[in-house]
């Protein structure tokens, strides 16, 4: 009996429990604890971003990888905007760095992707350049198809390693 009655205070107190934990679908108050340490300063609802623009969801500056098509290192339409606002970026700020790293897919031979890497590189080199920002703020490396983004062998895998990405330093 003794065992019984154990057995039901446990489910009476797991019950007690569960049922406290329920939520009550009104969360606008709630705390929510961040254990991954990441910096959320601005990130609430109707806050102003307040952290580097760099890092700021909301702007082109965001963006830090430009695509190119097959065989190309022509800067695509689509990521106009965005060169130009990392060239205003880069302009406003003098002391900032930036190494643009050129990729390619696993097609072709290893020379060749290291070439249209650095091709792409200089390619976004040259745009910033034309907006205005001194060379002396711009470096370039190569990569080729020794950094893949992506591990398939299929065209959604091989686009995404078709690309320079900004890399920020200063």
């Amino acid at each position: 009996m003794k065992l019984k009655s154990a057995g039901w205070l446990l489910i009476a107190l797991a019950s007690v429990v569960f049922v406290g934990c329920a939520s009550t679908g009104d969360d606008s108050g709630a705390a929510i604890e961040d254990r991954s340490g990441a910096d959320t300063t601005g990130a609430s609802a109707g806050s102003a971003w307040s952290g580097s623009e760099l890092e700021d969801p909301n702007s082109p500056l965001y963006t830090k990888i430009i695509y190119f098509d097959f065989d190309q290192s022509t800067i695509r339409s689509d990521f106009i905007e965005v060169l130009r606002a990392h060239a205003a970026y880069l302009i406003s700020n003098r002391s900032a760095t930036l190494m643009i790293e050129g990729h390619a897919d696993e097609r072709g031979s290893r020379e060749y992707n290291i070439g249209l890497g650095e091709r792409r590189a200089n390619a976004i080199r040259s745009f910033l350049e034309a907006e205005g920002v001194p060379g002396t703020q711009i470096t370039t490396i190569s990569y080729g198809e020794e950094r893949p983004a992506a591990f398939g062998n299929d065209e959604p895998s091989w686009s995404e390693n078709r690309r320079g990405v900004l890399v920020y330093g200063g």
